[in-house]
């Protein structure tokens, strides 16, 4: 059945002391970048996305190795919760190691490029970090099964990260204090998280599903600290069994997620979370080295949001973003790629009637 309003909030959030409902005619690249160099990223990110009314983010870049990838970078925010680096992957452990020390250094290196890069920004800067549940999905136990099967661990997961987080927007707030930050909580595995569908550690089972309310209140809880915080809050979900009527209740100011492959029943869905006054973050440019003309991009967002019954008028609202993950590129390839999607959100702000 559609996903309307019936489902939404009765009023939408309030808005936050961030940027996320002043954002219009705006582009954004959250995700993470190719390359090893954290000051050629910023200067990538801030020369084609350093001007209102763009938000950059800061970046990642992954192919540095552990402790540069999402989840070690988010363990790396965790309070009084150690992990360390497994042959199956990251593992809560009773002490912090040189595999914890060596993320929380990439970060640090990452934050002073910034304080230098950015210094004069005045706007939106987005940081990424990934949400509970895809951590909890990710990171195991000292005994070896992932964390999110453990009800205690997940208490334990949800206070650390929501401290953590809490700790790097200020930190970010201090070094760029003209930042308006918006943090962007990535949960790629939420949909197994809900459907039990993530394999235990044998691989020859499931793990039990986690049920909607107590995934929903840590969300909530998550998102309440963002903004407590004075930052503006983005869920990002994936475009496949997304849980639309949760993820708006949870109280984000937006949600994004890869509108590229979503069908009529998806269409719906963003319509009744437009409408409950849920911002939408747009992944709608393919994140390819072969880049597709501004009108084409434009016409795959506009086409089907006025068949849903959207006003054109609320086009300016969306934040576009690329869709896929930007990794697969060579670094020279973001500048132009991030070019166009400045592009793109200028077409979609004209085409809203503004």
């Amino acid at each position: 059945m559609p996903d309307r309003p019936d489902h939404a909030p009765d009023s939408p959030p309030e808005e936050g002391p961030a940027a996320v409902h002043r954002l219009r005619g705006t582009a954004a690249a959250p995700g993470p970048l190719p390359g090893t160099d954290p000051r050629e990223a910023l200067r990538t990110v801030l020369g084609e996305l350093g001007e209102a009314p763009h938000a950059p983010a800061l970046p990642q870049l992954p192919a540095r190795g552990p402790g540069a990838d999402a989840t070690g970078r988010t363990a790396a925010l965790l309070v009084e919760l150690p992990v360390d680096l497994q042959p199956a992957g990251w593992r809560f452990v009773d002490r912090p190691g040189r595999d914890l020390e060596r993320a929380r250094s990439f970060l640090r290196a990452d934050l002073d490029e910034l304080a230098e890069a950015a210094q004069d920004w005045r706007g939106p800067l987005v940081v990424r970090v990934l949400g509970p549940w895809s951590l909890l999905a990710a990171v195991e136990l000292a005994r070896g099964e992932r964390s999110v099967s453990d009800a205690g661990a997940r208490r334990d997961v949800a206070a650390s990260l929501a401290e953590g987080v809490a700790a790097h927007v200020a930190d970010v707030r201090r070094l760029v204090p003209g930042a308006d930050v918006v943090v962007q909580l990535d949960e790629p595995s939420l949909p197994a998280v809900l459907a039990g569908r993530l394999p235990t550690q044998s691989g020859y089972g499931t793990l039990r599903a986690v049920e909607e309310p107590e995934v929903r209140a840590v969300l909530t809880s998550l998102v309440d600290a963002v903004r407590a915080a004075g930052a503006g809050a983005v869920l990002r979900l994936p475009a496949q069994e997304t849980p639309w009527p949760l993820a708006r209740s949870c109280g984000a100011d937006a949600l994004a997620v890869d509108v590229t492959g979503l069908g009529d029943a998806g269409w719906e869905s963003v319509a009744a979370t437009v409408e409950s006054g849920v911002r939408l973050w747009a992944e709608v440019l393919p994140a390819r080295a072969a880049l597709p003309p501004v009108p084409e991009v434009v016409d795959a967002l506009r086409a089907p949001w006025r068949r849903v019954g959207l006003p054109a008028a609320d086009l300016a609202d969306v934040v576009v973003a690329p869709a896929g993950g930007l990794t697969g590129l060579s670094p020279a390839a973001v500048r132009p790629l991030l070019g166009r999607l400045r592009d793109v959100a200028a077409a979609v702000l004209e085409s809203s009637g503004d």
